[in-house]
């Protein structure tokens, strides 16, 4: 069986998709040619064989039939494995270097973390695109469209995210100074950061592989992508912290091997079990930047308005001491911890809606949203319970007392049911990106940010101090989240109609 045959199916359905071209726009001559009219490996070999077969029948479009809930469930399930290692990686890692017994250090690493954030959310939006693009194009059919895109996302998330590696690195200092750090606080998370940065490329290309391998279904891969990270950093921190005495320079260390392993296990899936990833091609990664911009632009300002929002409320924390940076720190990994079926619900939705749209099962791809919004709700009920019985428990856990331990209480027991609205917003910015309305994504993510987060922290601050700072930082999430919802539920009554559907 051919590839051109593989994406015969697509070219039936005609109308419009999100990466730009119209399924009628290209006759199977092209596609054989690969991108760009060019021959290329990916488009003008034949498979033949087992091998070629099965990867075909790896890369169909599973979500177009079957239980809704299952494919939401068992994604989320396996996405959540995945980043959940992750997080419990960066919360063991907080947990050796508080092993030091040194506030300073864990500040540092709060600091730290919230420039982190910024890159890695680049990275996210890197990934989205890849999504967004490669999902709709396996739903309808054109699988050496999906090859050609995929290989241009690897590409471009690998010389973008480099050029942002270095500009960060170039800029660590004037940076952590931006968000309060002084003194030794500051030196040590230079120095964190001075490692760590450069194996940005590493981790974003990882994280487009990953991408990659839900938008075709293959959410086991996807989650041993991550699930080898957090491994890796698991076992490697304490031996570079503790056993080599290197402190948080050890701990730096221990997360960047763990890139490495990222982006192999991610590479492996992508090309040699599924075969969408080719050699690159200067004219085909051309023609495909401005589908992948118009996604990964929007994307990424759409992620960037979250740590922007964490930058600016480690900001108003650095005002209260050192005490309350480190609660703020160690809130920010506990967090991702509980809550992280939610986050991988929300990377797991634009696949399922993706090939939905792009099969034009629009009634599917309606109620794949309501059904995320349902679990969205149930996961923060479970969480907030769970938060709430260990609250105290947790504090011990990381030697905090005083203030920092109050501030970690308060929020596990009062303030985590919010995240419901927060996790509404992520779902529905999935969504945004998926069906090409990455914009939508950006306005509410920057409202979010903006409106809903300043105001609120400057008051809260001002009346109730550090408290008041975390109290405020949650409630402007209300808003935006319900807000979100409305507009994804019209967006989805439009396609449906018609009205946007060949748009």
């Amino acid at each position: 069986m051919s590839d051109v045959s593989d994406d015969a199916p697509g070219e039936a359905n005609g109308g419009q998709r999100p990466d730009g071209e119209s399924l009628l726009a290209q006759p199977r001559a092209a596609e054989a040619l690969g991108t760009g009219g060019t021959p290329s490996v990916a488009g003008s070999s034949q498979p033949q064989g087992a091998t070629a077969r099965q990867r075909t029948a790896r890369s169909r479009a599973v979500f177009l039939e079957g239980s809704l809930l299952r494919h939401i469930l068992v994604m989320t399930g396996t996405g959540a494995v995945g980043l959940m290692a992750i997080f419990l990686g960066d919360l063991a890692n907080i947990f050796f270097l508080g092993r030091l017994d040194d506030v300073a250090v864990v500040a540092a690493v709060g600091y730290a973390s919230s420039i982190q954030f910024l890159t890695i959310s680049i990275g996210i939006g890197l990934a989205i695109a890849a999504t967004s693009l490669v999902s709709p194009a396996l739903g309808a059919g054109r699988r050496v469209r999906a090859r050609a895109l995929s290989t241009s996302a690897h590409l471009w998330t690998f010389v973008v995210s480099a050029l942002l590696a270095l500009g960060v690195w170039l800029s660590v200092g004037p940076l952590l100074t931006l968000l309060g750090a002084a003194g030794r606080t500051h030196a040590l998370a230079s120095s964190y950061l001075t490692i760590l940065v450069p194996t940005l490329p590493l981790l974003a290309s990882g994280m487009t592989s990953s991408a990659v391998l839900r938008s075709v279904g293959d959410a086991r891969r996807a989650m041993y992508v991550t699930l080898s990270g957090a491994i890796v950093n698991t076992v490697l921190d304490p031996v570079f912290i503790f056993s080599l005495g290197l402190g948080i320079e050890g701990a730096a260390i221990a997360s960047a091997i763990s890139r490495l392993a990222i982006v192999t296990i991610g590479l492996d899936g992508v090309a040699r079990v599924h075969g969408l990833l080719s050699r690159p091609r200067f004219r085909a990664a051309m023609r495909d930047a401005m589908p992948l911009a118009a996604v990964a632009a929007p994307a990424v300002m759409t992620n960037i308005a979250t740590p922007f929002a964490n930058a600016y409320v480690t900001a108003a924390m650095a005002k209260h001491g050192d005490a309350a940076v480190a609660a703020w720190a160690i809130i920010g990994r506990i967090t991702p911890v509980a809550f992280g079926a939610i986050f991988a619900l929300s990377g797991t939705i634009g696949p399922i809606v993706g090939q939905n749209f792009g099969g034009e099962r629009y009634d599917r791809m309606r109620q794949s949203y309501t059904l995320s919004l349902m679990v969205t709700a149930l996961f923060t009920a479970i969480a907030w319970l769970a938060l709430a019985v260990l609250a105290r428990p947790l504090a011990a856990l990381f030697l905090l007392e005083g203030e920092a331990a109050e501030l970690v209480v308060m929020f596990c027991r009062w303030l985590s049911p919010l995240f419901v609205f927060l996790g509404m917003l992520f779902v529905s910015n999935a969504v945004f990106n998926t069906l090409g309305r990455a914009h939508y994504s950006t306005l509410l993510n920057w409202g979010r940010a903006t409106l809903g987060t300043i105001p609120f922290v400057i008051a809260g601050g001002a009346y109730w101090h550090a408290p008041g700072v975390l109290v405020g930082n949650m409630t402007g999430g209300i808003l935006f989240g319900s807000l979100s919802i409305l507009l994804c539920y019209r967006l989805m009554s439009w396609l449906s109609d018609g009205d946007g559907a060949n748009r």
